[in-house]
């Protein structure tokens, strides 16, 4: 097993990352035919949950593990190295039973606070029978993080994304065979299989976990038990590191996991409980927000993992060598990045919604509806994912958590009042959940850059220079999109025809907003390059 320099590390992880993007982007399109939209939402139910409470068992840990780890290493001391991974597996192996508990005894409960006295639709002990079976991977998957971290720390990258790729491999198999199995073969009912589903990210984990092991077993990184390190490092030291380093880490995923799982509770109550909707409609549009309109926007949200996966370690090198000015120029220039990428691809997937989930999931009633808003989520969620990342980057936990938490606050606040107003004004009643996300995460960015600004002299006027081409860019590209939909016709039946109308689309309506980017020296500067003949 070969070591991977900082370049080689970033671009294996990067790539792993994609791949599993991908597979998890294409699993859906067989997944949504076979289980459909109410399936969606009962799958989502779980995930959601899982997600949230998966942040608390192992979010921070890879990180505290990977940094001692590394630390421990440089210094010579292998002993602390083994103690620091032994230590946290007794640790996770703790939180992962006291959460598996839990879900395993309030799962009814959770059921209930999800969709209240609804009727109609999955009931609550469909959605108690999912987070059940879902609440065995908890007794896997952080154990699966900790290992990463600890080869991470070592820096064998190769490992953890390979890991990652078998996890997602065996992980959607599962949910696709069981699925179709429970419900084509046997003719079960929907929770068995979409219980079956949930189970894929359990025997995902022990797969990957297991090619872990193995390596670690063949590289023989964890030393013989009468090794001596030439300074004793105590466990109770230890203990604290990995508790203070991750603490923060959890904290911060525990609030960003939170803001989908609010909403996935907010929209079915107040459509449920106060607004009176059909438990059919309801779960059309929590399967949106919880399985199907996530998938398409992790398509953006992967170019933000891949941009952080970069930007992270560059501020930190020029933040310990005390160079804050190379710090500003890099966030800078993240900011453009997503300026110039992340929009105009919000733009494309908001204004062709129709063909883009036509191709993916088939026809659907609010799936094109809700998904032209719901992507705006992605995109004031990638800017936020930069603005904390860059945060962490300075280790200004402290910041990250006060400023995640109000716009928490904020977006649980204004959920059902949003929602309330836009139903009345006559609009989709789930963009009100959008738009209060989107202030949310506003509040949020804001005052982190007025902290950026006042207290370490960020400056932003590279950006605020630029801004005006950019606006100029958006608006050329928006325009062409719309010139474009008055000849050719993006309603059209049938999944295959939509992928010749999102090609010419996407030629011409790139092919244009490059043009205003080339024009405005914009490309030259994002990446360095003189297009001009001759140079």
């Amino acid at each position: 097993m070969k070591k991977n320099t900082l370049i080689e590390g970033a671009l294996i992880a990067t790539l792993g990352i994609i791949i599993v993007k991908v597979i998890g982007l294409l699993y859906v399109i067989p997944f949504n035919a076979i289980i459909g939209e109410q399936g969606g939402a009962l799958y989502g139910y779980a995930y959601n949950i899982y997600n949230l409470f998966l942040a608390v068992s192992s979010a921070g840990f890879p990180f505290a593990i990977s940094k001692l780890t590394s630390e421990y290493s440089a210094l010579g001391y292998k002993k602390a190295v083994k103690d620091t991974y032994k230590l946290s597996l007794r640790i996770i192996s703790i939180i992962s039973v006291v959460i598996f508990i839990f879900l395993f005894i309030f799962a009814p409960q959770i059921g209930k606070l999800i969709i209240g006295d609804s009727t109609g639709g999955n009931t609550i002990s469909d959605i108690a029978f999912v987070i059940r079976m879902i609440s065995f991977a908890i007794l896997v998957v952080p154990f699966l993080s900790v290992t990463k971290g600890f080869l991470q720390g070592h820096k064998y990258i190769a490992p953890t994304s390979i890991s990652q790729i078998l996890e997602q491999i065996v992980r959607v198999a599962v949910i696709l065979i069981g699925s179709y199995i429970a419900l084509r073969v046997f003719k079960t009912d929907m929770k068995t299989a979409i219980g079956i589903s949930v189970t894929g990210a359990f025997f995902g984990g022990i797969l990957a976990y297991i090619y872990l092991k193995i390596k670690i077993k063949k590289s023989k990184l964890l030393p013989s038990n009468n090794v001596k390190d030439e300074k004793e490092i105590s466990k109770k030291e230890i203990i604290k590191k990995i508790l203070t380093y991750s603490i923060p880490f959890i904290i911060i995923s525990l609030i960003y996991n939170l803001y989908n799982t609010v909403d996935m509770i907010l929209i079915s109550r107040t459509m449920n409980d106060i607004l009176h909707m059909s438990a059919s409609t309801t779960e059309s549009v929590v399967s949106i927000f919880t399985t199907w309109g996530v998938k398409l926007n992790n398509i953006l949200l992967a170019v933000i993992t891949g941009l952080t996966t970069s930007l992270i370690p560059n501020i930190v090198s020029s933040y310990t060598k005390g160079n804050m000015k190379d710090v500003d120029n890099k966030f800078n220039k993240a900011l453009q990045y997503v300026l110039f990428i992340l929009v105009p691809a919000t733009l494309f997937l908001s204004f062709l919604a129709e063909p883009v989930w036509t191709l993916f999931y088939g026809e659907s009633i609010y799936g094109p509806i809700i998904f032209k808003v719901y992507v705006f989520y992605a995109l004031f969620g990638g800017l936020y994912t930069i603005v904390v990342n860059t945060l962490q980057g300075l280790s200004k936990y402290k910041l990250v958590i006060t400023t995640v938490l109000i716009g928490l606050v904020i977006n649980t606040v204004l959920d059902v009042p949003m929602m309330l107003l836009v139903n009345k004004l006559g609009y989709e009643t789930s963009y009100g959940a959008v738009l209060a996300a989107m202030i949310g995460y506003s509040a949020s960015i804001i005052i982190s850059l007025v902290v950026l600004n006042k207290k370490y002299k960020f400056s932003f006027n590279d950006t605020r220079k630029k801004l005006p081409s950019y606006i100029i860019s958006w608006l050329v590209f928006e325009v062409s999109i719309v010139l474009l939909k008055l000849i050719i016709p993006t309603n059209l039946d049938g999944r295959l025809i939509q992928i010749p109308i999102l090609l010419l689309f996407g030629i011409v309506s790139f092919g244009l907003y490059f043009v205003v980017h080339y024009f405005s020296g914009n490309l030259k500067t994002l990446f360095n390059i003189n297009l001009k003949k001759g140079k």
